[in-house]
């Protein structure tokens, strides 16, 4: 378990450095002023200065953070950097960018990761081999077994299991002939599938036509087309519509708030990525980053998300955000940020104690 929480810190922290980089490397291509870059929060352990930018590693990995001059109206002590690098008299299009690039340095993270994994492997797919034949179904009935390996369906090759059921949909419930691969021997069924009420992944009862068999979960990997950045491309973007969906189910109560997991369940996630292997642990890295994006472009005044908000306002506006609003909303975001935090982390401890 050491080894997982080590990774924990080491994962997090690479996930931390590369969001406030984003932000650093903004700033400073638009010519801003940076106070501090830190790596976590707290008294700091280590640390160096560099022009007028302060590094520092800080004591409390859990977070980081870049402090922009004059990025508070609050601040008095900015007579070391010109007027014209301060944050607050930037144009509110570059105080967006600025703060936006955390989160979308967050989706390149993601996006490296699965185009390294792609081209050291390739693409990871199930394998279509039926592991499962279900009683009473037309599968059943046809005469498939566990073991076939399906090779295509009305004459469409079926190079993966996520392929077969998008034709029986597309589909019906017309016939279909599906040829199989059975001991060195090609065999053809043909089948009419039944409309039957399942679940999907998010809980949701939905009508679909079925022919009743299950996948072997058996894995495979299919080659790059390319360079495999379009591949990679299209399996971040999937990924960040599955958290976006997740959120709306969230919110819409289809996933129940007790799936809400904190730090402890990332430490167990991590654990078991550990075991899995290096292929396993760098893509929970990635769906983490995903996440860490998503989840700070949420219009919650103390994430980026909310001070996006705050920048928007003033461009339709003409003019900032009052500035006792903005300090009223940031506590209400803050209590927000700490009830959803403490509810996460009941839900951790309810987990293990059941």
């Amino acid at each position: 378990m050491a080894t997982s929480f080590i990774a924990v810190i080491v994962i997090l922290g690479g996930l931390i450095f590369f969001h406030e980089l984003g932000h650093f490397l903004t700033a400073r291509l638009f010519g801003m002023g940076v106070k501090t870059f830190s790596l976590g929060f707290g008294p700091k352990l280590f640390g160096f200065r560099k022009g007028l930018t302060e590094y520092k590693l800080s004591a409390l990995p859990l977070g980081g953070y870049v402090q922009l001059a004059g990025e508070s109206e609050e601040e008095e002590d900015e007579e070391e950097f010109p007027e014209e690098t301060l944050f607050g008299e930037r144009p509110a299009w570059q105080r967006i960018l600025v703060v936006g690039a955390g989160p979308f340095f967050n989706f390149v993270l993601a996006f490296l990761i699965f185009w390294a994994l792609l081209l050291a492997k390739g693409e990871p797919a199930m394998a279509p081999v039926i592991g499962q034949v279900m009683d009473d179904t037309p599968a059943k009935v046809a005469g498939l077994e566990a073991g076939d390996r399906v090779l295509s369906i009305n004459g469409n090759e079926i190079r993966t299991w996520d392929e077969l059921p998008g034709h029986i949909r597309e589909t019906g419930v017309k016939p279909v002939t599906l040829t199989v691969e059975r001991e060195g021997e090609q065999l053809q069924f043909t089948m009419t599938p039944k409309v039957r009420t399942i679940k999907t992944m998010f809980g949701e009862e939905v009508s679909v036509p079925l022919v009743g068999v299950a996948a072997a979960g058996e894995q495979m990997y299919l080659p790059v087309e390319g360079t495999g950045a379009i591949q990679a491309a299209e399996i971040t973007w999937d990924q960040m519509n599955l958290v976006v969906t997740s959120f709306v189910k969230l919110v819409e109560r289809i996933l129940p708030a007790e799936t809400i997991g904190g730090p402890i369940f990332l430490v167990q996630a991590v654990h078991e990525g550990t075991k899995a292997g290096l292929e396993y642990l760098l893509y929970l890295t990635a769906f983490i980053s995903i996440n860490l994006g998503i989840i700070n472009l949420l219009p919650i005044p103390v994430l980026d998300g909310g001070h996006i908000v705050y920048f928007i306002l003033e461009i339709i506006k003409g003019k900032p955000v009052d500035e006792r609003w903005r300090a009223a909303a940031t506590r209400v975001g803050l209590l927000l940020l700490l009830t959803l935090m403490a509810f996460a982390i009941f839900n951790d401890i309810r987990r293990l104690l059941s």
